[in-house]
């Protein structure tokens, strides 16, 4: 599955490791127990790995770029402007959920479940929530879907920032917002924990696809620990003691996707701005 290439371990004081962006409490045993089947090949290859992960950082940009950072997932677009000089991909996850394929997702565009919206020209002048300027999927995918249609000018009435993808959706739900653009994991991961809520709130569109969120380590991290963390994925996505764990975190394997396949999310950033449409708004 990867590329595995051959030098000694150097290792920074004091690893740590998060998997911050499908946390939700539902899945936290699972996402726990992934991390200690992990943490164990890890060791057993010589990697001093953390009997847990961090969690509550306020400031995930600045966890990410830590030098003894082991392991993380971000997302595609900050990798892409600016993460990338601090930071090296081990793997992108694949999941088993509406809007993926293999390892690309979407992001479903919704609206509240009594919205009179059939398509995206239906939300001119609406309020727009989005869980981080910074986010690929509440962001980045929805500012290239909505681009096409904008004509080159001011489209939403309003955004708000929400903080995450659940914050967006109850803002949707409760009607303080009209349409937001989530991850496809974490919809469906709130269809099967929070049924209650993504029933109050249905898919208008899907967005274009890209490449899904990546696990990093520090770029401080050498080839012997880059190789420890591939090899350790594999193992836990072929364990069949894990089998429940990953069919809990929807997890369906990991991929090593080459650079080019990352500057898609570049691209669809320039296709925005060339329509005239360089910022959701």
């Amino acid at each position: 599955m990867f590329a595995v290439l051959t030098e000694g371990a150097r290792q920074p004081a004091g690893f740590v490791a998060s998997l911050p962006m499908y946390d939700l409490p539902e899945v936290r045993e699972a996402t726990d127990a992934l991390w200690r089947a992990l943490a164990a090949t890890l060791r057993r290859r010589g990697i001093d790995a953390p009997a847990a992960l961090t969690r509550g950082d306020p400031d995930l940009d600045a966890a990410w770029r830590a030098p003894n950072l082991l392991l993380s997932q971000t997302c595609g677009y900050p990798l892409m402007t600016g993460l990338a000089r601090s930071v090296v991909v081990v793997a992108t996850p694949s999941y088993a959920a509406p809007g993926c394929e293999g390892a690309f997702h979407r992001a479903a565009v919704i609206v509240g479940s009594t919205s009179t919206a059939r398509s995206l020209v239906d939300l001119k002048d609406s309020v727009c929530a989005v869980n981080a300027p910074t986010s690929n999927t509440g962001m980045n995918l929805l500012r290239a879907e909505i681009a096409a249609v904008a004509g080159g000018r001011r489209f939403f009435s309003r955004v708000i920032h929400t903080g995450s993808h659940l914050a967006s959706v109850e803002q949707i739900a409760e009607g303080a917002a009209d349409v937001a653009s989530i991850d496809a994991v974490t919809f469906a991961l709130l269809q099967r924990h929070r049924p209650d809520l993504t029933r109050a709130v249905r898919i208008l569109a899907w967005t274009a696809a890209s490449p899904g969120l990546p696990l990093i380590t520090s770029r401080t991290s050498d080839v012997a620990i880059r190789n420890a963390l591939r090899l350790g994925l594999a193992e836990v996505a072929a364990d069949p003691t894990l089998r429940a764990v990953r069919e809990t975190l929807l997890l369906d394997g990991f991929a090593m996707l080459p650079k080019s396949d990352y500057r898609t999310v570049l691209a669809m950033a320039s296709s925005a701005a060339d329509r005239g449409y360089p910022e959701l708004g």
